[in-house]
């Protein structure tokens, strides 16, 4: 049984309403006894632990924290202070002493953890069959696996126990069990969110993802996780990801396709895919046919490459010891680590290189690729029978997405007659590292292109009073950078992160300090900045005001979504020498550059 969807907007209503987080914390844990033994979860927290901490969110916090009294699951991969981490593995159980990064940044938010969730052993497969935990319980057909490795955070999701769930993501991970299931997948760029706290797969490659209903609640997700950890030694400063995805009109877009799919399964997937590219093409979006040869050269390496070897770091001496406590097809691939060499490894990173500067041109001058997420799905008995080859053919189109350095969201399919979620397809768009942001409002886009919608979408935090200023702020004044404090002191609260209207030229001024960029409005040419918005109450702008120095100065900027708000303008004079970054989308970018 499947319960109706609890989302992020369905939950600030019934708060809006006078319900409290121990009504729906409780209602959750009724769900969880309706659904019964169903392979999803591997810890649960006691309901009075779950009560007590819906009981200590503080009502005054409910319209400022974004995730205020949203329940969540936590693949079981990754560190709650006293809560186990299994992995999947009894005997390689720990008990950690302090919370993962995100798990820290989502409790900040106000989310609640309801629990920690099954997985495919060591976060290796993609079908969800390799646990001693058993096989999470799939939505659409229980006899069909439910997709791995974050196989429990995407039924937990779909099911409708929890609005989202944090999965991870290293060859398909977040993606797949999505797909399987009819629900939305984000795989963020890699090191975009911090992995600390986060056991790993394959570091280099690793990285948390979001399981919801709706690309607007996985954002807004993936918007509280994100952020540079200095503790990781991966965490990168990328663009900002947006709580609120930037509008993008679906006609006009150039979406890079595969030229060619052979591996089709039985279950209609082929006739999805062809009945989704129509609609698209009736909606105005140019595909592009690109060869596929680079991308499937690179997922290859994951499982008979290099990268083998990096999933054995961390295990090798617990598999020495503990080998019949390993899934006999996780500990086949972990086998296969000893028989690469030093000289494979550079080898691999050489030709890995070489593989994202063919794949850059490929989609050079595109929106984003799209392709299905999985071609074919199998019952639990067929994956048993096979568990090696038949996990291959599921990451088909997921595997090469790390290797590559993208960005994926995945959308759940579309039958060829039009019915959400027809079969076990998935479609995934894939954009290079960084434009998170950009690919989300690309995803909507093409789901509205394919007669779906949004499950829930998400009200800005801020509550319009006369005693605030909106201010949105482009530059130095960005969490993180040198003049945050100058609001941060005057009590500014954020509101969001997002972008501009694409209406506007940025440019890196010369001669200031703490280096700072200018943001021009203009007819022709502009495009979509980063930007965020924070509540300034009235009785500091004066204040901060008095910070603000020529030729920077405060004007109306109008945002993504339309509306106007107060913020940094510069005055024309001072653009005339400066370098124009626009291309760059954002001071976040530029400084990651090297700018100082």
């Amino acid at each position: 049984m499947t319960a109706a969807a609890l989302t992020l907007g369905s939950l600030r209503e019934r708060y809006a309403a006078g319900e409290s987080p121990i009504d729906v914390v409780e209602e959750v844990f009724a769900r969880l006894a309706a659904r019964g033994d169903d392979g999803v979860w591997i810890t649960v927290l006691p309901i009075e632990q779950a009560r007590a901490a819906a009981a200590a969110l503080d009502p005054a916090d409910r319209e400022r924290l974004p995730l205020w009294g949203v329940p969540y699951g936590l693949k079981d991969n990754i560190d709650v202070a006293g809560l186990p981490t299994t992995a999947a593995c009894p005997a390689f159980a720990y008990h950690p002493e302090q919370d993962a990064e995100l798990v820290r940044r989502l409790h900040a938010a106000g989310a609640l953890l309801i629990g920690k969730t099954n997985l495919d052993q060591f976060a290796t497969g993609l079908n969800g069959t390799r646990s001693p935990y058993g096989v999470p319980r799939s939505v659409g057909d229980p006899a069909l696996i439910p997709g791995g490795s974050s196989s429990g955070s995407g039924v937990a999701v779909a099911a409708g126990i929890v609005p989202f769930a944090i999965g991870t993501d290293t060859a398909g991970s977040g993606r797949v069990p999505a797909a399987l299931n009819g629900i939305v997948g984000l795989k963020p760029s890699v090191g975009l969110v911090s992995g600390r706290g986060m056991l790993p797969a394959c570091r280099s490659l690793d990285c948390p993802s979001v399981f919801a209903h709706s690309v607007e609640d996985a954002a807004a997700v993936l918007a509280v996780i994100a952020g540079v950890d200095e503790d990781d030694a991966w965490s990168r400063a990328l663009p900002a990801p947006v709580a609120t995805p930037p509008p993008t009109p679906a006609h006009g877009l150039r979406l890079a396709v595969p030229d060619t799919i052979d591996c089709w399964g039985s279950r209609g997937e082929q006739a999805s895919w062809e009945a989704c590219l129509e609609r698209l093409g009736a909606a105005g979006v140019e595909l592009v046919p690109v060869p596929m040869a680079a991308f499937f050269e690179a997922g290859d390496q994951l499982y008979s490459g290099a990268w083998v070897a990096e999933r054995l770091d961390g295990l090798e001496l617990f598999l020495h010891d503990h080998a019949d406590d390993v899934w006999p097809p996780v500990r086949e691939i972990l086998a296969g680590a000893a028989s690469v060499r030093g000289v494979d490894i550079f080898a691999g990173l050489d030709r890995m290189q070489g593989l994202r500067r063919v794949v850059r041109g490929l989609l050079d001058g595109v929106d984003a690729l799209l392709a299905p997420t999985v071609t074919e799905t199998f019952t639990i008995a067929e994956m048993q029978a096979d568990p090696v080859a038949l996990n291959s053919r599921l990451g088909r189109f997921t595997t090469f997405t790390n290797l590559l350095d993208l960005c994926a969201v995945s959308l759940p399919g579309v039958a060829a007659d039009g019915t959400p979620f027809g079969v076990p397809l998935g479609l995934t768009l894939q954009a290079s590292a960084g434009r998170d942001a950009a690919l989300a409002g690309v995803a909507i886009a093409v789901r509205d292109a394919l007669g779906g919608r949004a499950s829930s979408t998400i009200a800005s935090t801020a509550t319009r009073r006369d005693d605030w200023l909106e201010l949105a702020v482009v530059g130095a004044h960005l969490e993180g950078m040198p003049l945050h404090r100058d609001l941060v002191d005057r009590g500014a609260e954020l509101v969001a992160r997002t972008a501009t209207a694409p209406a506007y030229r940025f440019y890196a001024l010369r001669g200031t300090t703490p280096p700072k960029p200018g943001l021009r409005r203009v007819r022709d040419g502009g495009a979509a900045i980063e930007v965020e918005v924070y509540r300034l109450p009235l009785a500091s702008v004066g204040s901060f005001l008095s910070t603000v120095v020529a030729p920077l100065g405060i004007g109306q900027v109008e945002l993504a979504d339309g509306s106007v708000v107060h913020g940094f303008v510069c005055e024309p004079w001072a653009l005339e020498d400066a370098d124009d970054i626009t291309g760059l989308g954002g001071w976040r970018a530029y400084v990651a550059g090297g700018a100082s």
